[in-house]
């Protein structure tokens, strides 16, 4: 008898222990992500009943806001302030009585932004209003983005360009921008009726609807901007290839195939550029048939390694919500078994190689940061409505893309792109003084087409880079190298971010 009893004394000190770790568990260990999750039916109505948290920019300037609702079920409405809405509308996002919080920051800073309830301290505090919400502050600065903003919606036809200009050292986004863009106002109406029709009219369901930022949620065909992993590549993993002195060419022939492969010009009456020599010379021209040549000596496997490194066929872990992040893509090595041809393609940015806009500004920041690409954010830090530091963001690399030396020498190939006169970049005129190393590039838009999608990435100043950009304008009327469209567009950037010394 004495046994049993024992036992299930034994037994109920257990229970006991065990009550006392689950309480611990849910009241300590996860009370802030019960007190936050979005299926607490408390924290539905907390936010429907309180403000959510400002969001600001780099400068100061307020981007998004809670005042007093004048109808409606809810007690506050969010406003985007006039002069920034539709600026910074896909980088925000909206939050939405309807849709909820809409991608962007809203809804990936959603925990901190709503009004949530935090732990308790200490036990005074238990008795205490413990709920509260916080200010996300972020690394885009509103005078970059509004320089970035008119240069791309001043592109004849406005066609759906995008770009990014990244700090290589740290990977803040200081200006991220798609055309076209969208007011957010009439999306977080407290009128239903008027945000479903708001919402209807941005056509949500088509790829070319302004809710789709192009800047991180597009791949395009990068042309020959993708020679800066190309170069990269040869020096990582056969620098000998960097020797070879090619003879000039128009066009060369492919093993296994009659279709000639071409220098840009080739639909031209005057036809294709002539160009040749090693890699100093190939790249300032972007001479397509050497690089072709380069990339099938070279092999399908380093191109693909060396892809990787830069970040190709894997997630950009920027602090934007990942279900909305593109993923570049570079053919892996078996789709090239038995189609070497392919692999002359691939080498120059076509084929079936994709790269978003951010993507192709963190490869120009991995060269620009010694061969390191820090992971890209956009948020700075996160603050109390009363001031206090709640989080903030430790830059963090993301990818050793490459060895200090090989970025060294690709920077070096970049600087002769916009000082050599034969460069693809010297027309557009970048200052001495601003020590730009850049890279065009275009890409063919579809096979009978003559259109043809308009790149530059760059980094500047070269001997110690504060700012990377990438900018892209698809669909353009059969330019030779992409500076005369994209070219303006970078200068514009680059000018006014080291005039700010961003």
């Amino acid at each position: 008898m004495e046994k049993r009893i024992r036992r299930v004394g034994i037994f109920l000190v257990l229970c006991f222990v065990a009550l006392f770790i689950q309480l611990n568990n849910i009241q300590v260990v996860k009370a802030h992500s019960l007190a936050t999750n979005p299926a607490n039916p408390r924290v539905t109505s907390v936010a429907l009943d309180n403000p959510r948290g400002d969001i600001i920019s780099a400068n100061g300037v307020t981007l998004a806001t809670s005042v007093p609702a004048t109808s409606g079920p809810q007690r506050y409405q969010r406003v985007y302030p006039a002069a920034t809405a539709s600026l910074f509308a896909n980088i925000v996002g909206f939050d939405s009585p309807v849709y909820g919080n809409y991608r962007g920051v809203e809804a990936e800073y959603n925990s901190y932004l709503t009004a949530h309830t935090v732990p308790a301290t200490s036990l005074s505090s238990l008795f205490t209003n413990r709920t509260v919400e916080d200010n996300v502050t972020l690394t885009l600065n509103t005078k970059l983005q509004a320089t970035m903003a008119a240069a791309l919606e001043a592109v004849p036809g406005h066609p759906p360009a995008a770009a990014v200009a990244i700090d290589p050292s740290t990977g803040a986004i200081l200006a991220m921008y798609s055309t076209p863009s969208f007011n957010p106002n009439p999306l977080v109406s407290p009128n239903i009726a008027t945000e479903k029709a708001a919402y209807s009219a941005l056509d949500p369901t088509s790829q070319s609807t302004p809710l789709i930022a192009s800047a991180y949620q597009q791949a395009y065909a990068p042309g020959s901007t993708f020679k800066m992993v190309t170069s990269s590549a040869i020096y990582e993993h056969d620098p000998a290839l960097a020797k070879i002195t090619f003879p000039l060419q128009g066009c060369i022939s492919l093993p296994d195939t009659n279709v000639p492969f071409c220098n840009y010009g080739y639909n031209t009456p005057q036809g294709p550029e002539h160009c040749g020599g090693n890699i100093t010379i190939l790249f300032p021209v972007s001479c397509d048939t050497g690089f072709g040549q380069l990339g099938m000596k070279l092999g399908p496997t380093s191109l693909y390694d060396e892809a990787r490194a830069f970040g190709f066929d894997q997630k950009i872990p920027i602090d934007l919500p990942p279900a909305f992040v593109a993923v570049s893509n570079f053919p892996a090595p078996s789709t090239f078994v038995g189609n070497i041809p392919y692999l002359a393609y691939s080498a120059i940015g076509q084929g079936n190689v994709i790269a978003s806009p951010l993507q192709m500004a963190l490869v120009a920041s991995g060269i620009a940061n010694k061969g390191v690409i820090m992971k890209p954010h956009v948020m700075a830090e996160i603050t109390s409505t009363q001031g206090k530091l709640v989080k903030s963001y430790t830059p963090t690399p993301w990818l050793r893309a490459t060895t200090p030396a090989i970025a060294a020498k690709v920077t070096a190939l970049m600087r002769s792109v916009v000082t050599n006169p034969i460069g693809t970049a010297y027309p557009v005129g970048f200052p001495a003084q601003d020590d730009v190393a850049a890279k065009t590039g275009t890409a063919q838009v579809g096979v009978h087409s003559q259109n043809t999608t308009e790149w530059m990435a760059a980094f500047a100043p070269a001997s110690h880079p504060t700012v990377a950009i990438a900018v892209v304008v698809p669909n353009q009327p059969g330019s030779l190298t992409g500076e005369s469209t994209s070219g303006p567009i970078a200068l514009k950037l680059i000018t006014s971010a080291l005039a700010d010394h961003l």
